[in-house]
């Protein structure tokens, strides 16, 4: 009955347009009032308690980092060097997409601010060279999905905290995931191109080029090695690593590369604690969810649900990842994540499946989930930013959008492809 309490309850606030956050905190008042145990001081300090957690200062910080990334020049400069690598074979600016898309990903950790940076920054050059809008497009949001993976991802702060998990190692079994992802990109763009590229390459390879390149890029280049060497060599914690990341930005963007001054500021910091505290309000109700569920005792029941699968990891691993996949198409990565999370992880454990590589195809499914209609939060943020219509973003995702989702069932049909390399790294 408690199961029925919460989703009805969740769903039906939800479905008559009232945000998650606050669909979430009716789910808790709907439960406490079924348990014979609504006090409004345990609602609040729950509440309260929920965003009084360290770790959490990363994700402010790594908003601002990006947010300074893309005014600075930063993202330039990045696909300037990508573009200096692998612009000059036919289809480039599609590979020149995803490298820089990996590079990117492994400062900010935003999905929505890095594809907004390629997207402003590669669609340009793109249309310039006749290809195919609509698949550059779908392109670059299939390359926006990488940055939930690999470190430091914004979301495996959230879910880190979630589950009471190790985000440093979370961090370091997503790197291997990552780069597969992006390799399925760059497998699927090879072949679509033949077909979409409308003409010969617009340049060829110069190695001055290249160097000339690297040279003006080498503080962009910096960042990520800081900021992956720091956690790993134990200089700093995430959340550390979240200040240093949004420091060096800064005087990159403002002494190096010039392309903002510190009169820039205040916008930006009104910007990223905009989006920060949306998702800090939502962290904070999905706590007063995350206890209650605890209190009903959710997962027991949820696990029982399940007990026919329990013996077969591989099979139950499946039907999560179809779970999570369908919930991933109605709700957008924060939200999926701190909702299901409370639930799924006492099966997971119990059934012995590796929480970090749980968590990582977890999250690699709710990242496949903000470019699939109709919520595809990747989508609409390409759609804007390249001033390119919706339906023609969606036609040109539909490979890209296969070619991920089929690296996530491989993973889970070879789950050692995770957990091996993960061990390698932490």
């Amino acid at each position: 009955m408690t199961v029925t309490i919460f989703l009805v309850s969740l769903c039906g606030a939800m479905f008559i347009g009232m945000p998650v956050a606050f669909a979430l905190l009716v789910c808790g008042v709907a439960l406490m009032t079924y348990l014979n145990n609504f006090d409004t001081q345990i609602l609040a300090q729950n509440l309260v308690s929920g965003a009084d957690n360290f770790p959490l200062m990363a994700i402010p910080f790594f908003m601002l980092a990006g947010e300074i990334m893309n005014k600075g020049g930063i993202s330039h400069q990045i696909v300037k060097v990508a573009n200096a690598i692998v612009g000059h074979v036919e289809g480039g600016l599609g590979y020149v997409a995803i490298v820089a898309a990996l590079i990117l990903a492994s400062i900010s950790g935003s999905a929505a601010a890095d594809t907004a940076a390629l997207a402003a920054v590669v669609i340009p050059m793109m249309r310039k060279a006749n290809y195919n809008v609509g698949r550059s497009a779908g392109l670059i949001a299939g390359a926006g999905c990488i940055a939930p993976i690999l470190p430091p991802a914004m979301p495996l702060v959230l879910f880190g905290v979630a589950a009471q998990l190790s985000i440093t190692k979370l961090f370091f079994t997503g790197i291997v995931p990552g780069l597969i992802m992006a390799l399925s990109l760059v497998i699927t763009w090879k072949f679509v191109a033949r077909k979409d590229f409308a003409g010969a390459p617009k340049s060829t390879f110069s190695a001055g080029a290249l160097l000339k390149a690297l040279r003006e890029a080498v503080w962009a280049l910096l960042l990520p090695v800081i900021i992956i060497g720091g956690m790993k060599t134990g200089m700093f914690t995430p959340t550390e690593a979240a200040v240093v990341a949004a420091v060096v930005a800064l005087l990159v963007s403002v002494f190096i590369y010039r392309g903002m001054k510190f009169s820039d500021m205040p916008r930006l910091l009104l910007t990223a604690a905009k989006t920060s505290s949306s998702i800090m309000l939502i962290v904070a109700a999905s706590m007063v969810s995350a206890w209650l569920i605890t209190i009903a005792d959710i997962p027991a029941q949820v696990t029982a649900m399940m007990e026919p699968f329990m013996d077969n990891k591989l099979l139950l691993m499946a039907l999560l990842m179809v779970l999570v996949f369908a919930v991933g198409t109605a709700l957008d990565l924060a939200p999926t994540v701190l909702i299901l999370t409370p639930v799924i992880m006492p099966l997971v454990k119990q059934a012995g499946i590796d929480p970090y590589y749980f968590g990582i195809m977890f999250m690699m499914n709710n990242a496949i989930g903000l470019i699939t209609p109709p919520v595809g939060t990747v989508l609409n943020v390409v759609s804007s930013v390249s001033r390119v219509s919706l339906d023609t973003v969606i036609k040109g995702m539909w490979p890209f959008l296969i070619a991920e989702t089929a690296v996530m069932f491989l993973l889970v049909l070879f789950p050692q492809l995770v957990i091996i390399p993960a061990r390698w790294f932490y």
